[in-house]
């Protein structure tokens, strides 16, 4: 009850907020009926696959792993504003069915600000170079290039970039926001149990600055990863050395050159108007300028059932396991959710294997758990079951990926931190402050252990950290049994440490660096259907009432503008997130890896 008190206390900051919004929701939505009309206009430009086409992939905006039914987002509907993610997958399918379709003559990177890990930005460029081997030529062009679309870039047989362009290679960076001053104002203590050295999870919520063993695996991470990157695009912009993308990042400042410069250096073919580049298709095609025709992933992506073979006798399961783990939310891994349709496969006969296409940090080690013990049923009907990871497979992330059969991973994937830690917060500092003074009786000295408003007693804190330490020996015990290793042997690669895949790799987390469609081969092999076979994808995409809104919702200015919340009110709703969190956590360090640039 004191917890649940708490969190509306919390919440009554942006109720006022959430309100007004549902005002203007009801009353756009009543009064100026714009979403038909909007519908209406999105299908009457409906594109048309015809003979000569170009596809074109758009590398600007926010990348998904997936198409997924679109959560309620009052904040984005008031600013207008309902633009849907690109799909990894559609993007992938497309340049895999456009490499085979006689329609398409060639593929153009419109390159533009992308929001998209890199170990996203490593599998298009690898669908890329796949498309290549067509013999069908690949364009690219930007106003300016950030590391990660040039990665992509980089791949193309033509490099073209705006003469007054920039190349925004600054290497790769990690930013960590330390709350510890702002909980001490707001009163509020957070007490830490975990296991591992490396498992800097709870770092910002109990100190001011980042550990040494933080910030020598992180400096390690970004080393490696950046190694990575240096060298794919050395291996395809030939005469550029790693060493020389160094020198021009670190000493020429790259980012702050003139454009030609990067010609000079070998890194940009040509420097062109974008409104030139459709000639240069025109050319390519024996077309004029107008006749070119441009169509997207998602159109070229129609031509194929890809991922839709529900009704299918021979087929593999593609179960995508996105963002934290956790009982609450539908916005991320719900494992009240996920378990059901994992043992649903499980029991399924034309469901010949799986593969589970993993991008978590973690979470809930609970939720981790019992996802892993429904993995083990589907197992036990004797069908083969392969990870692939994303972004992210660390922590709980790990826990779900650790007994699969064969573990496939993107060099530029996020991996290990095996750990457990517990954050139990003490709240009395704020209650003090809004002037709440609680009284309890309980039948027990700690019948309310742990209070959210009494600080643990060492005794506490000593039963917290064995509940802590057993779930560790259960996390180090199921990888272990998983990956054929002996306790020590994981134990000294554990710690909480997060991996590059690469080095994942060579310490045994992972066994083979490869694509989702790699896992899904190998998977169709194992299963012996690997001359025909169908993919389906789970969950099933049901599409909400959000994703039939029009994707831009222009009016109302002023009330966008007063409704848009504050930074106060976005520290609060931090403040919900935490507490909301269960208290045993597997889960690895809000680490975000950043292309550095604009």
């Amino acid at each position: 009850m004191l917890k649940k008190f708490f969190l509306n206390t919390l919440s009554s900051f942006v109720g006022a907020w959430l309100a007004l919004v549902l005002v203007v929701v009801s009353s756009m939505i009543l009064l100026f009926g714009m979403i038909g009309s909007g519908i209406a206009s999105e299908m009457g430009d409906a594109e048309q696959l015809k003979s000569k086409s170009i596809l074109t992939i758009d590398l600007s905006g926010a990348i998904s792993e997936r198409e997924s039914a679109k959560a309620p987002d009052f904040t984005s509907l008031v600013k207008g504003n309902l633009n849907k993610p690109q799909n990894l997958n559609v993007i992938v399918e497309a340049l895999e069915e456009a490499a085979r379709n006689r329609n398409i003559s060639a593929v153009y990177l419109k390159c533009g600000a992308l929001e998209a890990s890199p170990a996203a930005c490593y599998a298009i460029r690898q669908a890329v170079l796949k498309y290549k081997k067509s013999g069908k030529q690949v364009y690219a062009y930007a106003d300016t290039y950030t590391t990660g679309t040039y990665l992509i870039a980089s791949a193309a047989d033509r490099v073209y970039m705006n003469p007054q362009g920039m190349m925004e290679m600054q290497g790769m960076s990690s930013t960590v926001l330390y709350y510890k001053d702002l909980l001490d104002k707001l009163g509020v203590e957070f007490q830490v149990v975990k296991v591992g050295t490396f498992k800097s999870a709870v770092e910002p919520y109990i100190m001011n600055s980042m550990s040494d063993p933080a910030r020598a695996q992180m400096d390690t991470l970004l080393g490696n990863m950046w190694g990575v990157i240096k060298k794919n695009i050395s291996e395809t912009r030939k005469g550029v050395s790693p060493e020389e993308i160094d020198s021009l990042v670190s000493k020429e400042y790259i980012s702050f050159a003139p454009a030609k410069t990067s010609v000079e250096a070998g890194l940009v073919d040509s420097l062109a108007y974008e409104r030139t580049i459709n000639a240069k298709f025109a050319a390519l095609t024996g077309q004029d300028v107008d006749d070119v025709n441009f169509v997207s992933p998602g159109t070229l992506v129609k031509q194929v059932p890809w991922s839709t073979a529900y009704d299918s006798n021979n087929r593999i399961a593609v179960l995508y396991a996105v963002g934290e783990i956790n009982d609450v939310s539908q916005d991320g891994i719900n494992y009240h959710n996920l378990v059901p349709i994992i043992t649903e496969l499980a029991d399924d006969d034309n469901v010949k294997g799986m593969v589970l296409r993993v991008n978590s940090p973690g979470g809930s080690a609970f939720g981790s758990d019992q996802i892993g013990e429904a993995l083990d049923y589907f197992q036990s009907k004797g069908k083969p079951l392969a990870v692939s990871m994303g972004a992210y497979a660390a922590s709980g992330g790990y826990w779900i990926s650790a007994g699969a059969d064969k573990i496939f991973a993107n060099p530029l994937t996020i991996t290990g931190s095996i750990g457990i830690f517990g954050l139990i917060p003490n709240v009395r500092g704020l209650a003090d402050k809004l002037g709440v003074n609680p009284q309890t009786v309980s039948t027990n000295p700690n019948a309310q252990f742990p209070s959210l408003t009494e600080s643990m007693t060492d005794e506490m804190k000593g039963v917290m950290q064995q509940y802590v330490d057993r779930g560790y020996e259960d996390f180090v015990g199921r990888v272990a049994k998983g990956r054929k290793m002996s306790v020590p042997a994981v134990k000294r690669i554990a710690e909480g440490r997060v991996w590059d895949a690469v080095s994942a790799k060579r310490i045994g987390l992972v066994d083979s660096i490869g694509s989702l469609n790699d896992a899904i081969e190998w998977v169709a092999s194992k299963a012996k259907i690997l001359d025909k076979y169908n993919v389906a994808a789970y969950p099933e995409y049901k599409p909400s009432f959000w994703d039939m809104l029009p994707s831009n919702l222009s009016s109302m200015t002023a009330m966008r503008q007063m409704l848009e919340p504050k930074p106060e009110e976005m520290m609060i709703m931090k403040m919900r997130e935490l507490l909301r969190r269960e208290r045993i956590q597997a889960r690895m360090a809000d680490i975000k890896i950043e292309f550095t640039g604009k």
